[in-house]
């Protein structure tokens, strides 16, 4: 049977994508921070497909002491979910507090890519490392000079994968960045154009088809190519 670990499933996308998994045969391995989050309520749903573990991002030692207690499964893919945005994501970057720079980025970039070297070696030859990017990640789309905190930290993350990429070329597994657009969850608000009930099952279809691949890619929920 098909297993997926994936790290920030408490709710939102991340839960989605567990439950968009769990309905397709895949086992998955979900992470939350505490207890009482959506996950649970989808773990009592599938009590045989769906097992969770419990991580913060910004805990490292958290991180490897499941990174410990997973260490004999393999997964097909690996998928991290991270991101957090400053209280104001209006703001410039000059006027982000220094705790708040430090929490988004020590989230949405730190938190991502130890869990990449964690989790990675878990996965199968010809699997799938897939990270929560987005499109405001990219440089050549910034036209509209809004969210500089967020932006900044998935460009960030952006060039931490092509870093790991560049470490691990060759060997496979394929790695992904995902950007999956602006959609309606607490993070992308009431006024995003698209549900999670649309997105995610394309969002699940690019990530598997994604096997057997090798090397970086910065994709779309559609599986178009993201301009860096």
């Amino acid at each position: 049977m098909n297993r997926i670990l994936i790290v920030g499933a408490s709710r939102g996308l991340g839960q989605a994508m567990a439950a968009e998994f769990t309905g397709r045969g895949w086992r998955v391995v979900g992470t939350v921070r505490g207890p009482g989050t959506p996950l649970h309520g989808l773990a009592a749903e599938q009590p045989d497909r769906l097992e969770i573990e419990t991580l913060d991002l910004t805990d490292a030692d958290r991180i490897l002491a499941v990174r410990d207690r997973l260490a004999d499964r393999r997964f097909e893919i690996v998928f991290v979910n991270g991101g957090v945005v400053n209280r104001n994501p209006g703001a410039t970057l000059a006027g982000v507090s220094t705790e708040e720079f430090v929490h988004v980025m020590a989230t949405n970039v730190l938190g991502v890519m130890r869990a990449v070297e964690a989790f990675g070696p878990l996965v199968r030859p010809g699997g799938v490392i897939g990270v929560m990017s987005s499109g405001q990640g990219s440089v050549a789309n910034n036209a509209n000079g809004v969210n500089d905190l967020y932006r900044a930290s998935k460009a960030a993350l952006n060039q931490a994968m092509a870093s790991y990429a560049g470490r691990h070329a060759g060997e496979g597994p394929a790695l992904v960045l995902m950007a999956p657009g602006w959609i309606r969850t607490d993070l992308g608000g009431a006024n995003a154009p698209f549900g999670i009930e649309e997105a995610m099952p394309q969002i699940v279809d690019v990530l598997i088809a994604q096997q057997g691949e090798t090397g970086l890619r910065y994709l779309d929920r559609y599986g178009r190519t993201v301009p860096w």
